[in-house]
């Protein structure tokens, strides 16, 4: 039995769902706050951070963000924030203008991927300036893994000291069409293959949509971290759409007894991402 604590990240409202799917996403900046506290108090120790526009489309405006972080330093003591540099919400390098804001983490894709109906574009050159500007912030990257390559480029950009100066970090994303599929046998390989190449590193695993929970008992049962939240799932179960955000995380809480694990405290979870403690 595995007794380690497990991080739990919390998505809340991505760039992608909308009130019409689910009435508890969190769109205004009170809204993202409210919910990230709830969820905080649920067992979250992470939070991962989409802003929106009043209209509901996402945006990488750095006001937005501000606001949120200010507003989650004041009311979740000590909890982890991680804003997101991805695609939807912006292009090039507009997508990493928050990062003088000094949030905790960012998500950094090492690679372009194919998603549902577009391709997800990260060049090169993005990847390197992203990462840059993370590195002088002091902002340690989440790598958002979609493909094989993106571990192998994360670690060979760890080597080059071009990354936040702590082990690596990666999120294992399955379920998205047209990229990694949910399968176990992949995802054991690629654990198999981040321990090989960085022994030091952690990781979290992240379904998509119904596939949610089946991720969250294989990295439970790999001994790996979790991810929940309305960005990649507004339902509890097939019948029923999820209440809040907070719900979620209370779900994968009772999961994690399941599996004899149990919720990281934020102070714990800071200790094993390599973070400075909350000041």
């Amino acid at each position: 039995m595995n007794s380690a604590p497990c991080i739990i990240t919390v998505a809340i409202t991505g760039s992608l769902p909308r009130k019409k799917d689910n009435p508890a996403v969190p769109i205004s900046v009170a809204e993202q706050i409210e919910s990230t506290h709830e969820a905080f108090e649920a067992g979250a120790a992470l939070v991962h951070l989409h802003v929106r526009n009043d209209d509901e489309t996402p945006t990488s405006a750095p006001e937005r963000f501000g606001r949120v972080l200010e507003g989650l330093r004041k009311h979740c003591t000590g909890i982890i924030t991680q804003v997101s540099t991805g695609g939807r919400s912006g292009a090039g390098r507009e997508r990493g203008a928050m990062l003088h804001l000094k949030p905790d983490m960012a998500s950094l894709a090492t690679g372009s991927v194919n998603f549902p109906t577009r391709v997800y574009e990260n060049s090169p050159d993005l990847v390197e300036w992203l990462a840059a500007e993370m590195k002088m912030h002091g902002v340690k990257p989440e790598v958002e893994a979609f493909d094989l390559s993106m571990i192998f480029q994360a670690v060979a950009m760890q080597k080059a000291g071009k990354l936040h100066d702590s082990p690596l970090h990666i999120q294992f994303v399955m379920g998205v069409k047209n990229a990694m599929p949910v399968d176990r046998e992949v995802l054991e390989f690629y654990v198999k293959t981040l321990r090989r190449l960085a022994p030091d590193a952690t990781w979290t695993g992240a379904g998509i949509g119904r596939d949610q929970r089946t991720l969250q008992q294989w990295s439970l049962a790999l001994g790996g971290h979790c991810r929940t939240g309305l960005e990649d799932n507004v339902r509890l179960d097939r019948d029923t759409l999820a209440p809040s955000n907070a719900a979620l995380v209370r779900q994968l809480a009772q999961l994690c007894a399941e599996h004899d694990r149990r919720p990281a405290t934020p102070a714990e979870a800071r200790a094993l991402l390599h973070l400075p403690a909350f000041a």
